[in-house]
């Protein structure tokens, strides 16, 4: 029978891109789950801010974000692409990471080349990268630890100039890196994709986010070039702003009117079916009916 994590691998072989909607809790990865995505990625900015309401410097712990992994896990069926971003320590403490998200369901992990603590470089001016020996160590431990060979690793490399990260990339996939992620700020053109890829020999990872240029790809460029494509922290900051909306404007009116909101609200009719509240309350009442038909009850 096939596994999850080789269903996922197979698809990569095939030339398929998979599409991942960002989730940074159980909830937004439920919400990932029963939408027409291929799979939830794992936003460790998301879960910074959600979990600790502070900004992604790697605050948050390995085993904080393991234990959001595994809830996510928990709930949904689609194939979970997590950030693990530098693997929290040295190349013994990226083995230990590795062992944990793979026992709380990853099926991919994206390892980052950053020095530990990490900044996210979708806010952070300027980022430190550990030397190319150094995160090249990073990968090769990464993958000797797994035990499932299925569990994909994804290298990203935060170098902000792009001879350093094509070198980077190049060093990352001979190490045996299943694919390349670049960040947005590294390049500007599509083209420098097409070149990334060839360089290193693999399909690259990309993360879309609004007001960068990968705005302007398309559809087929991507897919081109991309085995993974996810778009991080869209829910994550389509949920701050429909929040802070409504909420501005509920304590506006200090009633109890919910007519004409900003951003409608879910029914709770429609959250209990998201939620699973009915099949909770079926699976409740069976192991009750069960023990009070037992003879003597």
């Amino acid at each position: 029978m096939t596994s999850p994590r080789q269903a996922l691998r197979q698809r990569i072989q095939d030339g398929s891109t998979l599409w991942f909607g960002g989730a940074q809790d159980a909830l937004s990865a439920l919400l990932v789950d029963q939408s027409d995505f291929d799979g939830i990625f794992s936003t460790g900015f998301g879960i910074s801010a959600t979990l600790l309401g502070q900004p992604d410097m790697e605050l948050y712990t390995l085993s904080e974000n393991v234990a959001t992994v595994n809830r996510m896990a928990n709930v949904v069926k689609k194939p979970i692409f997590v950030d693990a971003d530098t693997g929290y320590g040295n190349v013994l403490n990226m083995g230990r990471a590795v062992r944990e998200f793979e026992k709380a369901g990853a099926a991919a992990l994206q390892i980052e080349d950053q020095i530990s603590p990490k900044r996210c470089p979708a806010a952070a001016t300027s980022s430190t990268l550990v030397s190319v020996k150094d995160a090249t160590a990073r990968i090769k431990a990464a993958l000797d630890a797994r035990q499932d060979p299925d569990l994909l690793i994804v290298a990203r490399t935060d170098a902000m100039d792009p001879s350093e990260a094509l070198d980077r990339a190049a060093h990352y996939a001979e190490a045996g890196a299943d694919l390349i992620q670049p960040i947005s700020r590294t390049f500007n053109r599509y083209e420098q994709l097409v070149q990334l890829r060839e360089v290193c020999g693999r399909r690259l990872a990309l993360q879309l986010m609004a007001g960068t240029w990968m705005t302007s790809l398309t559809r087929v460029q991507i897919e081109s070039v991309a085995a993974f494509a996810a778009y991080p922290i869209a829910s994550l900051l389509t949920s701050v702003h429909a929040v802070q909306a409504n909420l501005a404007e509920l304590a506006r009116r200090r009633s109890g009117d919910f007519a004409n909101l900003p951003f409608e609200q879910t029914t709770m009719a429609a959250f209990k079916e998201l939620i699973g509240w009915h099949a909770l309350e079926e699976r409740q009442a069976h192991y009750e009916t069960d023990v009070a038909a037992e003879p003597g009850r």
